[in-house]
C-alpha cells in the first residue's frame, strides 16, 4: 500500500508542459522544462541557446542543432526576429520551450525564400543555454561590461571601500599592456590605473568576473600610456579589460563628515551592537600616523574593559565602537577633532603630539547591552536615575557643562 502511495505523490510531482502567451501579438510559448532559479535575460546580454525552427506542417527549415555549435546573439539588438526577442527574454536558464510565432513578429509578408513562404506562422523548441550580462556602465556606450561568473550576495562597493582586484588589460590586437594576477588593492574613489576600473568595480559583487571593454574615452585618451619612453598604449585606444573583484573591505562614515572612518577587516557576528551604557571588552592597538605605537589595550586572555558614552576613551574611538558587532575587527582612523585635539597628550607608550590623527586597529571581543528603560522594572528605574544623578554631580564637580 505504502508502495503505491510513494507511486501516486510521484506521479503528482511529474512536470506537465503548459501554454502561456507572451504579450498581446499572438506569440505563445508551450514550456517544456522549466528552468533554474527566476532570472531571465536583459536587453543587451549575450544569450547562447539551442534551437530547431519548422513551418506549421512540420518541414524543418534551420537548426542549431545539425551544425554542432549553440547559436549566440545579443537580445535586444534586431539580430534575431521579434518573436525571438520577446520569446527568449521570458526564458530561464537550462528552460525549453516551443514558441509559436505568428507572421507578424517573424517574416510577415515578405517571407525568406526559398525556405519560408510569405506570411508564414512559424514554431521553434529553444534551449536556453545560458546568458552573458552585458552592461553599459556609464550610459554612452564607454564602458561596456559582460558578466561571465556572477558573484555573491547582492552588496556593491561604495566610493569609500577598499577594493582588491585582480585584472589584465589588452590592446584590441590581445597585447597585454597591465595585469596584476596578485591583486592589486585601492579605495574606489581613488580608482586605480584609468578611470574604467574604478566605475566598473562599484557594480559588481564579491568574487564576480567580466569582461569590460573600454573606449578611449575611459581608458587613457589622447595620450595614451607610455612607461619611460615607451609607448605601451598609443593614443585613443581601446581596451578589452579581465577584471575580477576578489574581495572588498566596508568604509563607514562613523561622523558623517569623514573625521571618523572604521574599514572593516572582519565582519562581526549577528546584527546586535552596543548602545549607550553598555558594557565592552575590546583589544586595540593605536598608532600615529608614523606607525609609532603609542598605546596598547586588552588581550584575548584580559581584554580591556569600559562602559560605552562614558568618556572612558576618546570620543572618536567610543562613538567607532558603538558600531561594532561581536567579533568585528577594524581599522578606525581619527581625526584630530574626535581625539586629543590641539593637546599635547602622554600615552601609554609614547606622546601623542597636538593636532595628531590617530589610527587605531581594534577588535569588540564581546559586550554586554545596557538595558533600555522600557525593559526595566519600577526599582531598575529608580536605580538608573539615581545612577545618572551621581553621574551629573560629578561632571559638575570637575566643571563640566551638563546637558
Amino acid at each position: 500500500m505504502k508502495m503505491a502511495a510513494d507511486s501516486q505523490v510521484a506521479k503528482t510531482k511529474e512536470f506537465v508542459p503548459y501554454t502561456k502567451e507572451i504579450g498581446h501579438q499572438g506569440l505563445k510559448k508551450l514550456i517544456l522544462r522549466e528552468g533554474e532559479s527566476w532570472q531571465t535575460p536583459f536587453s543587451g546580454d549575450e544569450v547562447e541557446v539551442h534551437y530547431t525552427g519548422t513551418l506549421l506542417d512540420g518541414t524543418r527549415f534551420d537548426s542549431s542543432l545539425d551544425r554542432g555549435t549553440p547559436f549566440r546573439f545579443k537580445l535586444g539588438q534586431g539580430q534575431v526576429i521579434k518573436g525571438w526577442e520577446q520569446g527568449i527574454a521570458s526564458m530561464k536558464k537550462g528552460e525549453k520551450a516551443i514558441f509559436t510565432i505568428p507572421p507578424e513578429l517573424g517574416y510577415g509578408e515578405s517571407g525568406s525564400p526559398p525556405v519560408i513562404p510569405p506570411n508564414a506562422t512559424l514554431q521553434f523548441e529553444v534551449e536556453m543555454l545560458s546568458w552573458a550580462t552585458v552592461r553599459d556602465v556609464c550610459k554612452d556606450g564607454g564602458l561596456l561590461k559582460k558578466t561571465v561568473r556572477d558573484g555573491e550576495r547582492w552588496a556593491y562597493p561604495k566610493d569609500a571601500d577598499e577594493v582588491l582586484v585582480r585584472y589584465e588589460a589588452r590592446l584590441e590586437d590581445e597585447t597585454v599592456v597591465s595585469r596584476s594576477s596578485e591583486g592589486v588593492e585601492f579605495y574606489v574613489k581613488d580608482g586605480y590605473l584609468f578611470p574604467a576600473l574604478s566605475a566598473a568595480v562599484k557594480t559588481m559583487r564579491k568574487d564576480e568576473k567580466a569582461i569590460l571593454t573600454v573606449k578611449p574615452q575611459y581608458a587613457f585618451g589622447e595620450r595614451g600610456f607610455k612607461v619611460g619612453n615607451k609607448v605601451t598604449v598609443p593614443p585613443n585606444s581601446t581596451l578589452i579589460v579581465d577584471v575580477e573583484l576578489v574581495s572588498w573591505k566596508n568604509v563607514v562614515d562613523i561622523t558623517d563628515d569623514k573625521k571618523v572612518l572604521k574599514k572593516i577587516l572582519k565582519e562581526g557576528e549577528g546584527y546586535e551592537r552596543p548602545n549607550e551604557g553598555a558594557f565592552l571588552k575590546v583589544k586595540y592597538t593605536g598608532k600615529l600616523e608614523n606607525e609609532t605605537v603609542f598605546e596598547r589595550k586588552g588581550s584575548d586572555e584580559e581584554p580591556f574593559e569600559f562602559i560605552a558614552s562614558e568618556e572612558q576613551v576618546i570620543d572618536g574611538l567610543d562613538r567607532a565602537v558603538m558600531t561594532m558587532k561581536k567579533g568585528e575587527i577594524a581599522i578606525v582612523t581619527i581625526l584630530p577633532e574626535y581625539g586629543y585635539k590641539d593637546t599635547k597628550t602622554q600615552r601609554d607608550l609614547a606622546v601623542v603630539p597636538p593636532d595628531s590623527t590617530l589610527i587605531y586597529e581594534i577588535e569588540l571581543i564581546s559586550f554586554i547591552k545596557e538595558k533600555e528603560s522600557w525593559d526595566m522594572d519600577t526599582a531598575e528605574k529608580i536605580e538608573a536615575a539615581g545612577k545618572k544623578k551621581e553621574d551629573g554631580n560629578a561632571l559638575f564637580k570637575a566643571g563640566c557643562k551638563v546637558y
